[in-house]
């Protein structure tokens, strides 16, 4: 069957499980590859079909279903009919289906889902009559009259009393009475919240189900959602429409969630839980807490399970996270997808996959972003403090940490106001009794998460996984209050805006606040990765630094280099006010350059010292520095020495520069491995100019500074092969290069605001923030010609690196970058898998 078409009138908008590519994810949507691939496969997967995301988006475009569809879902319902033995809406065995969201990019729990569509009352005594248990068949109507009413017409759930109207319900009771009594009590709730009716007729419940999905593609949950992952807003979602096996059928059913590894921590082995007599929704909703699959599902399922997802790994060279139900001790599987993991996780399962050498490093890598090694590195609690929290008694509980992570700050009961406080510049954590799609924006803001119930599949654990913010979940000796606004953990009360600390990877709260600890070295695991993704790239890293301390962070990160600049470190040995001082009440042109040898020397020697044999680039002092207006009062001393403004305006401060930079060399002991580089460089004839300066300097320095440029314009860029001819090494600052470009200062690409706004009103059709500019990776492919004529090029970048123009940069040909400290091994890793991609 595999590739083959049913004719039913050319369909363009649907495809069975069976005749779908499972390549085509644009088309199908993750869930929908997914159980394509695995039906493929041969695995037990309820049959089904895909409405394709061409559909959703020609709904959205146009308030309508496509011409066409209506026919096509009526032709495909009858072939699944065919298929499963059962029949939509009649006996003798009824079929009820779920009708799900399925975007091309993992979404998750923010669109929207209906359960055990199709049922009216003919149905409902049929299956009760197949299954021979009307209780179970009240289960299933309260469920869906509840999904059905709140997904497709935005009412409020019932309530509790179904739920015990249900509870009632015998076995044997007759099953058109319960229908007709479970239904009336869900139709009398529904209108007293909200008036609207949910139709008896399973073709109109299905239709209006298949809208509904369509239209959860842009509420506000999905839409944050997006904004916040950088996933575009126009992709469109699939709809999954599919036979229902029942977890919540019986003591031998239940539903599950499992991944091939640990998403937490990356240990090799099935992780996950069930839920015995359950249906899908209760285990990742976290209203119940399950039990670990390990000792709750059978030990022939349990065999059964662990070798499916194992091949399933290995078939797809990821961590999974697969979706199951057993109904009636038989194993199905609803879905698959790659599994959303902490940072610390992607990097011990990246390592593992390299030694395990099941697949290829491209794809060992491809699931580890440069924002995981950035976590990665993020500080701990200071481990004394841990255990004097402990000691005084301030451990207020444990749950179950769900993301690692350890943070501090305020105590914060509700989502809006959590907003509220972070947007106030406040650290937040927020705790809540479970969390739903309509906590999003708070658990965005939050700095961590805590909830009652829930285990390490609910909605807060796998959303808090995608953010990267630590999360405990199933801390179940708390109690919210949200109307008094408290925390309660026995005998104990916490209010809102008391500070309180949390362990993402132990699952502890701790009252009060606890100090972090330096970053810790990385890992093994991680050194390895970088290993292997530097070895692919054949790229120099150097690493900027200030004082002589900060030499060890840059080794530590693998640097093959050092970049300082003048004004940093005269900045940071407290300096610079008195040079800027000694500029400005100094009418003497050249007497203020004096001083700047000496303080060169003295602030250098100790660097160079620190540095050994490592290459150090040194910027010139920038007097018209976008980013150090104040410190260095430019207006002030450009106001009194304009000729300061220019990079040559006074050569007299580059030599003094060469001299002081000379000298602590010469006090560190090095004969090379430094140059001074001077910013805003753009003609050929600035940099013969300095070329001439630095010959001139040669009896002084000893030939032991080279000199180069900063280019920080397009006419610089444009003019970068005859530049780099005449000096020894030449840095392209990306950044400002990115924001000439764009006429833009240079500062707003290191902010959200007001980019962010601009882009969402469509006002620029790339994020400059994000990746190179057409116009700026045509400059830059003038820039490397002169590394192909053999200059010495760098590319000088600032802030976190983004992984789509690290990827850029290297297949424009370079090779030698700068970095902040911190980003030096995103940068790594994010060069390293471009060169595993190509």
């Amino acid at each position: 069957m595999t590739g083959q078409r049913t004719t039913i009138g050319a369909p363009v908008l649907t495809r069975t499980f069976a005749e779908a590519d499972p390549a085509d994810v644009d088309w199908l949507g993750g869930k929908g590859s997914g159980l394509a691939r695995m039906s493929q496969q041969g695995l037990r997967v309820p049959p089904g079909y895909v409405i394709g995301t061409a559909a959703c988006r020609s709904y959205l475009g146009e308030g309508r279903l496509p011409d066409g569809l209506a026919e096509e879902i009526t032709t495909r319902l009858a072939e699944l009919e065919r298929q499963a033995g059962k029949t939509f809406g009649a006996g003798p065995v009824p079929l009820l289906l779920s009708v799900r969201s399925g975007a091309p990019v993992s979404m998750p729990g923010m669109m929207d889902t209906i359960l055990n569509l199709g049922l009216d009352r003919a149905a409902a005594v049929a299956l009760a009559a197949a299954t021979g248990d009307s209780r179970f068949v009240a289960d299933l109507i309260a469920r869906f009259h509840a999904m059905y009413a709140e997904t497709v017409l935005g009412a409020l759930d019932p309530g509790e009393g179904i739920d015990e109207l249900v509870a009632q319900v015998r076995p044997g009771d007759d099953p058109g009475e319960v229908h007709d009594r479970i239904w009336q009590a869900c139709e009398e709730a529904l209108a007293d919240s909200d008036g609207e009716s949910v139709p008896a007729d399973p073709h109109a419940q299905l239709f209006g189900a298949v809208e509904a999905v369509f239209r959860s593609w842009n509420t506000r949950r999905a839409r944050t959602y997006r904004d916040f992952h950088a996933i575009p807003h126009d992709l469109g979602t699939a709809v999954v429409v599919q036979s229902m096996v029942f977890g919540n059928l019986s003591d031998d059913s239940g539903s599950g969630v499992v991944f091939t590894r640990n998403p937490a921590t990356g240990e090799p082995g099935l992780f996950g839980e069930y839920l015995a007599h359950s249906q899908g929704e209760d285990v990742v909703a976290g209203t119940r807490t399950p039990d670990p699959v390990d000792r709750a599902l059978a030990p022939e399922l349990l065999d059964e399970l662990r070798r499916t997802c194992s091949e399933l790994e290995r078939a797809q060279g990821d961590v999974l996270d697969i979706e199951f139900t057993v109904e009636r001790s038989v194993l199905y599987f609803l879905q698959v997808r790659s599994a959303k993991r902490t940072p610390e996780a992607a990097v011990r399962i990246a390592a593992d996959f390299l030694t395990e050498g099941v697949v290829g490093a491209a794809a060992a890598l491809r699931n580890l972003t440069p924002e995981h090694v950035r976590q990665v590195q993020r500080p701990g609690f200071d481990d004394e403090e841990t255990e004097q929290a402990r000691a005084a008694g301030r451990l207020l509980t444990t749950g179950i940490g769900a993301c690692p992570g350890q943070v501090s700050g305020l105590l914060v009961l509700d989502p809006d106001r959590a907003k509220e406080r972070a947007d106030a510049g406040e650290d937040v954590i927020l705790a809540r009794a479970v969390t739903s799609p309509a906590d999003l924006h708070g658990m965005i803001a939050a700095r961590g998460i805590v909830t009652a119930t829930g285990g390490s599949t609910s909605h807060a654990a796998v959303v808090a996984r995608a953010l990267g913010t630590a999360c405990v979940v199933g801390a179940g000796a708390i109690v919210v209050d949200g109307a008094a606004r408290t925390l309660t953990i026995g005998d104990r009360t916490v209010a809102e805006g008391e500070e309180v600390s949390l362990d993402g990877a132990g699952g502890e709260l701790f009252l009060g606040r606890i100090s972090t600890a330096t970053p810790a070295v990385a890992t093994g695991s991680l050194g390895s990765v970088l290993a292997t993704a530097a070895g692919a790239s054949g790229c120099e890293v150097l690493v900027r630094v200030t004082l002589p301390a900060d030499v060890q962070h840059a080794r530590d990160a693998g640097a093959h280099g050092l970049v300082t600049a003048v004004d940093d470190v005269l900045a940071a040995s407290g300096h610079i006010d008195g040079l800027v001082r000694r500029l400005l009440d100094d009418a003497e042109a050249d007497g203020p350059f004096d001083r700047v040898a000496e303080l060169v020397e003295l602030e250098f020697t100790p660097l160079l010292a620190a540095a050994g044999d490592l290459e150090v680039g040194v910027r010139a002092i920038d007097l018209v520095a976008d980013e150090a207006r104040e410190m260095l009062q430019q207006t002030a001393v450009t106001t009194r020495h304009p000729e300061l403004a220019m990079p040559l305006g006074r050569p007299a401060l580059v030599r003094a520069q060469l001299r002081g930079l000379a000298r602590a060399a010469a006090n560190a002991g090095r004969t090379s491995g430094v140059h001074l580089a001077l910013r805003h460089v753009c003609d050929p004839a600035e940099a013969a100019a300095l070329r001439t300066i630095a010959d001139e300097a040669a009896d002084e320095t000893h030939g032991a500074v080279a000199v180069g440029a900063y280019l920080t314009s397009p006419r610089a860029a444009a003019g970068a092969p005859k530049i780099a001819a005449a000096v020894d090494v030449v840095w392209v600052e990306v950044r400002a290069l990115q924001a000439a470009v764009f006429g833009i200062p240079a500062r707003q690409l290191l902010t959200a605001e007001p980019l962010d706004g601009y882009l969402r009103r469509g006002l620029l059709a790339v994020d400059p923030r994000t990746e190179l500019d057409e116009v700026v990776r045509g400059l830059l492919d003038g820039v490397a010609g002169a590394v192909r004529a053999g200059r010495t090029v760098g590319m000088r970048l600032s802030g976190e690196v983004p992984e789509e123009a690290a990827a850029q940069l290297f297949a424009l040909g370079f090779r030698r970058f700068a970095v902040d400290a911190d980003g030096a091994r995103p940068l790594v890793l994010a060069l390293g898998k471009a060169a595993l991609a190509r």
